[in-house]
Order: structure tokens, then C-alpha cells, then sequence
């Protein structure tokens, strides 16, 4: 069960990044409701997941998750670049991921 919070912690992490971003500091109101909800999900099944896996390998893997996700949404939603350097950095964050998950069995 940690292991799925801490997914829908990770997915609530990206849809936190991608409505900061579409509320323009602030200044829309629905991206900005949007910001706070999904912020406050992220922070809340993260601590739920807490209580089951470990502090290093969980905030990793949640910090990990975000950032790729993103990474991918900038790609696709924002044009930003998709250059074989970043590709690569953003496959090395998934292996790390990977990694951890494999060094922690529930």
C-alpha cells in the first residue's frame, strides 16, 4: 500500500508543478486552487507512505517521480528542449528510481 501512495503522491507532485506554472504566480484563479490542492495531496500521501517505507528511499522516488514527470509535461506541453542530454539525465533519474524500489521489498 506504500508503494501506491507514494506513486499518487508523486503523480499529485507533477500535477502540483504543471499548476504552478499555469497559474502565473498566482494571478488565475483555477490553476491557483489547483496549486494548493494538489501541493497539499503530494505532502499528505507522501507522509502516508511514510509509515510504511523508508524516509531516504520514499523521498527519493517521490522527488524522482516529480521531476521526470514534469520534465516530460515541459517537453510535450511547453516545447522545452528534448536533446539527447536530457533524455539521458531524465532516463538516469529513472533508473535510480528503479534502483531503489528493487533495494526495498516489501
Amino acid at each position: 500500500m506504500g508503494w501506491l501512495l507514494l506513486f499518487a503522491a508523486g503523480f499529485s507532485e507533477i500535477i502540483f508543478a504543471l499548476s504552478l506554472k499555469l497559474s502565473e504566480g498566482f494571478s488565475r484563479l483555477w490553476p491557483s486552487i489547483a496549486t494548493c490542492i494538489s501541493g497539499a495531496a503530494s505532502v499528505i500521501l507522501l507522509m502516508w507512505a511514510l509509515k510504511t517505507l523508508p524516509l531516504g528511499t520514499a523521498y527519493a522516488v517521490w522527488t524522482g517521480m516529480s521531476a521526470v514527470g514534469i520534465a516530460i509535461v515541459g517537453i510535450f506541453l511547453f516545447e522545452e528542449s528534448s536533446d539527447w542530454l536530457r533524455l539521458g539525465s531524465i532516463t538516469m533519474i529513472v533508473i535510480g528510481i528503479v534502483g531503489l524500489k528493487l533495494t526495498h521489498i516489501d
